[in-house]
């Protein structure tokens, strides 16, 4: 029973805040580009050209990614393929921006502010711009498509290097947790991202659509893109900003907001009372004259106690009162015995 009233009591406060207005948040915590983000986005740069480097020389990264390959690890395992074959899909474009975008719409309508929506089309636009450069750039072969053994199949007309899903991935949910309103939330949330890409790169190297290689620089790619994002807030709130007065200046040409005409005052001029009204008879209050209206039937009210309801009869005792009873507490004379 009272397992069923916690429930209820925990429905009727999910609901009555989803009833609530929307409304804007007082602060919204923007993330800036401090000394910390910065270091790391040089580590993850340097790490990013160090990676290049390796695969254009072909050292000892592109032996690896050649062993891993002629491992063969859907071969091995075959048990897991039919699960990865779904999971890998949490890296593709189309699927994940709909589903981080709804959510993401959600809060935007909720707070009103258009800074997730925007954030969120921001960071895929320079994924599409900084990864797809690198891919046509580079043209790397995937293994599926290799030429030559040991070769690093670099400017063969490729496209997987970098791994658009990897850092597809990265982006994607990380922006999840670059737009938390906590530093808590912030926390959890990049640590599921961090899993997530991590499996759906590893992922991509079990299916054999990708080389190792190409899955470092994925992360390394999309991480460069979350940490470079506090570079972009000014131009997402002159964006949004942009888009509120177009809005406007919109609602205003379709005649929404009609302005409510002033209602002019007229002034009220005392006089001073004479001798006459002071004798004069005071006049009565004229009450007002109210149109017949139909009868109201109110719904019955609150349930109350018995002791809290007005009594219907007066106070006191209801029975009768007689002459030969004596009241409580006082002594009764002792009558004489009489024989029969």
């Amino acid at each position: 029973m009272r397992t069923e009233r916690n429930l209820t009591r925990r429905l009727d406060r999910v609901f009555a805040r989803l009833d609530r207005e929307p409304e804007r948040p007082a602060h919204i915590d923007v993330p800036t580009m401090s000394r910390h983000r910065v270091v790391l986005f040089t580590a993850t740069l340097a790490f990013y050209l160090a990676i290049v480097w390796a695969v254009v020389i072909s050292s000892w990264l592109v032996r690896l990614d050649w062993q891993v390959m002629f491992f063969r690890p859907y071969q091995q395992w075959p048990q897991i393929h039919a699960f990865l074959d779904y999971y890998v899909v949490l890296g593709q474009r189309g699927p994940t921006a709909v589903m981080v975008a709804a959510w993401l719409g959600w809060r935007s309508w909720r707070q009103h502010t258009l800074r997730p929506l925007l954030t969120l089309a921001a960071s895929l636009l320079l994924l599409n711009i900084t990864v797809g450069a690198a891919k046509l750039g580079m043209g790397r072969l995937g293994p599926h498509y290799a030429t030559v053994i040991g070769s690093n199949e670099m400017g063969l007309g490729g496209d997987i290097f970098p791994s658009g899903h990897t850092a597809n991935a990265v982006v994607t949910w990380g922006i999840l947790a670059y737009l938390a309103s906590s530093p808590r939330a912030r926390r959890w949330l990049s640590a599921v991202s961090a899993v997530t890409s991590l499996g759906v790169g590893l992922t991509t190297v079990y299916l054999g659509t990708h080389w190792l290689s190409d899955v470092l620089l994925g992360w390394a790619a999309g991480l460069l893109i979350l940490l470079a994002l506090p570079w972009f807030e000014p131009l997402v709130t002159r964006a949004e900003t942009a888009l509120f007065d177009l809005r406007d200046r919109w609602r205003a040409r379709r005649g929404r907001t009609v302005p409510v005409p002033a209602v002019p005052v007229t002034p009220v001029v005392l006089k001073p009372r004479t001798a006459a009204d002071q004798h004069a008879p005071a006049r009565e209050p004229v009450a007002s004259v109210r149109g017949s209206r139909a009868p109201i039937h109110l719904a019955p009210g609150p349930h109350t106690a018995r002791s809290e309801r007005t009594p219907v009869t007066p106070a006191g005792s209801r029975r009768p009162p007689h002459a030969d009873r004596v009241p409580r507490g006082t002594s009764q004379p002792v009558r004489p015995l009489t024989g029969g």
